[in-house]
């Protein structure tokens, strides 16, 4: 249903590939202001040259808030212009591209929020505990309120551009194309997992990690089709940024905030509770919650099934 619903909108394939680009286009525009700042630091003579090609380096150039701006500002971009892109080049609402209900379920978002957000918060205070060592105080109230105003705004957006971009945008522009539904969710869970390749975990944890993402990808794609809509994705997605940003951080990690805590530990190869926990174990038991509070059915045929032409789709709507 959920990509079958985008049959109701322009969506010739050459679209969609200008909708990429102009997505991009807004990525690089936002990635500006930060590109602007190394610049004008590097004409000041305060940066080592021989180091630009170092994240952690080029982390340490500004303020831990004013690198998170500019971290999250291309994602900004690119929400905003794949919205444009969405809405004139598709002359698909917002709503559309949400859900295939008649409004978007925000009861949806919220629970799955609260469900992550309780399960990450407890899984970090259980590591604080068992590991104090692990830990630093790294609290301060002011950085700290102005870290929660940031992450409050713009992480969010961060998050729904990436599920509006791959469980939305691209889920049903290649499905439509492919005309199976396994296609989309396993290439978008590909290109999504791969893209955090250039994330400082991977350097750190090895290239395992990578099955976490493209694991987290593959149950944020599975939610989508078989809740009809992205409510749970986003709300699931924010939650795992935003207390991530919020509680801790660490040297070697993508997000370096002014969090409650720094992770002070060395850090070693990814192990089982890293990796393979969540995506073997704690991922399929919220799926089990998700399926049994939504009464989800049919998973061959949502998953892997025919996307629905035109009129079949028509006609099951007026069946509904």
């Amino acid at each position: 249903m959920y990509i079958s619903s985008a049959n109701n909108i322009l969506n010739d394939y050459w679209r969609y590939l200008i909708g990429i680009g102009i997505t991009i286009m807004g990525i690089f525009i936002f990635s500006l202001p930060h590109l602007i700042g190394i610049s004008i630091k590097i004409f000041s003579g305060s940066v080592d040259e021989s180091k630009l090609s170092d994240t952690h380096y080029l982390m340490t150039l500004f303020d831990s808030n004013i690198n998170l701006i500019f971290i999250l500002l291309p994602f900004v971009g690119g929400l905003l212009f794949l919205f444009l892109t969405v809405r004139f080049l598709h002359k698909q609402t917002l709503t559309q591209l949400t859900t295939v209900r008649k409004c978007i379920d925000w009861n949806r978002f919220w629970f799955s929020l609260i469900i992550w957000g309780f399960i990450s918060v407890s899984l970090i205070g259980i590591d604080y505990y068992s590991n104090p060592e692990h830990y630093e105080n790294n609290f301060n109230l002011y950085s700290f309120l102005i870290l929660c105003s940031i992450s409050v705004i713009l992480i969010p957006l961060q998050t729904s551009f990436e599920e509006y971009f791959f469980r939305g945008y691209l889920m049903q522009g290649i499905g439509l194309l492919a005309n199976r539904r396994w296609v989309p969710l396993i290439l978008t869970s590909l290109i999504f997992g791969l893209l955090h390749i250039a994330n400082p975990e991977i350097e750190k944890l090895g290239y395992i990690l990578l099955v976490y993402y493209i694991g987290t990808g593959l149950f944020l794609g599975i939610i989508t089709l078989m809740d009809d809509g992205l409510e749970l994705a986003l709300g699931f997605h924010l939650a795992n940024n935003l207390f991530t940003a919020l509680l801790v951080t660490a040297d070697w990690t993508a997000f370096q905030t002014n969090s409650v805590f720094k992770d002070i530990s060395e850090p070693t190869k990814a192990s089982f509770s890293d990796v393979f926990m969540p995506v073997f174990i704690i991922f399929p038991l919220i799926l089990f919650v998700f399926a049994k509070k939504y009464q989800w059915i049919n998973w061959k045929q949502k998953l892997f099934g025919k996307v629905k032409k035109l009129n079949e789709f028509v006609e099951s709507q007026k069946q509904d």
